[in-house]
Parts: C-alpha cells; sequence; structure tokens
C-alpha cells in the first residue's frame, strides 16, 4: 500500500467530514434564528383559533351486560 495514497485518503476524508460540520452547525443556527422570527411573527399576527365542537359518544349504556357476555364466554372456552 502505498502510504501516499493513505495520507490523500484522509485528507479528503477529514475535509469531507470538515465540510458537512460545518453545514450542519450553520444549518442548526439557522433553524434556531427561523423558530425566533416565526415566534415573533406568530405574535404581531396571531392565526385565529377555530372552536371545534365534538359530540363525545357514550359508551354502550348497558356495559355490564357486556362484561357478563365476555366472562360467559371466556367461561364456555375453558370448559370444552
Amino acid at each position: 500500500m502505498n502510504l501516499e495514497t493513505l495520507e490523500n485518503g484522509l485528507v479528503v476524508m477529514l475535509t469531507g467530514m470538515g465540510f458537512v460540520l460545518i453545514f450542519l452547525t450553520i444549518m442548526i443556527g439557522v433553524m434556531f434564528i427561523m423558530s425566533a422570527v416565526v415566534k415573533y411573527l406568530n405574535k404581531l399576527f396571531p392565526e385565529a383559533v377555530e372552536e371545534v365542537k365534538t359530540t363525545v359518544k357514550k359508551a354502550s349504556a348497558n356495559v355490564d351486560e357486556a362484561i357478563a357476555v365476555a366472562i360467559a364466554a371466556i367461561m364456555a372456552k375453558r370448559g370444552s
């Protein structure tokens, strides 16, 4: 193995990793800045919040009957 080739490979690898590290650092900084800008703009121009009216569906009126049916099915399964 040629030592010069190994050195060139390491230089290229470290250069590439350095560029990626710098890019990611800049990207994280820009994301924090954009987050602050959006928070500020949301204070200036808040969105109208619509109230959503939902109806709650009640569980079956006869929960005790459903429990009794489940217990009977289990007992029937065990008995056979």
